[in-house]
């Protein structure tokens, strides 16, 4: 058990820790609309990194938390940035707002009771028994995989 505690601390920490890297890599691009992902700028990829966190792995962790076996549906990203995306709202705002909803995100994770991070959700492709700790895991590396794609651009 104790390992698991100290698993869910780390946890806790290396979101937020990745969240402040996440910006710090964006900000560290001159030009925020340079392509580093196919056809997706800096920009685009803070934007995305943004919404899905809140929109996605924050909704999936809060309904979790609140709610007793939420079900979720799949989470097209292609169509929620055509809808959504602006390439007017500055960068600053969107990583603001990003670090913001980490944090909030953490503040929560730290205070829950330790089995909430067993409390079960199920998604309409994924399944059921679903647990928080899996939304956190999972938004961990949806925001690792995007750091390092900046990363990546970065050393180009």
């Amino acid at each position: 058990m104790k390992e698991l505690l100290e698993y869910r601390e780390k946890l806790i920490a290396r979101v937020t820790e990745a969240a402040q890297e996440f910006r710090s890599a964006c900000e560290a691009f001159g030009d925020p609309f340079k392509k580093v992902e196919g056809e997706w700028s800096v920009h685009q990829i803070a934007s995305h990194t943004r919404d899905v966190d809140k929109m996605v792995y924050g909704e999936r962790i809060r309904r979790t938390l609140n709610e007793e076996k939420p079900e979720f549906k799949s989470f097209d990203a292609d169509a929620w940035m055509a809808e959504h995306y602006s390439q007017d709202e500055p960068l600053t705002k969107i990583l603001g707002d990003f670090v913001a909803s980490i944090d909030d995100l953490c503040r929560t994770l730290q205070s829950m009771p330790r089995e909430a991070w067993s409390r079960q959700s199920r998604h309409e492709t994924m399944g059921a028994e679903l647990t928080l700790q899996l939304w956190v895991e999972r938004n961990l590396a949806h925001i690792e995989e995007h750091l390092q794609t900046l990363k990546n651009a970065q050393k180009q």
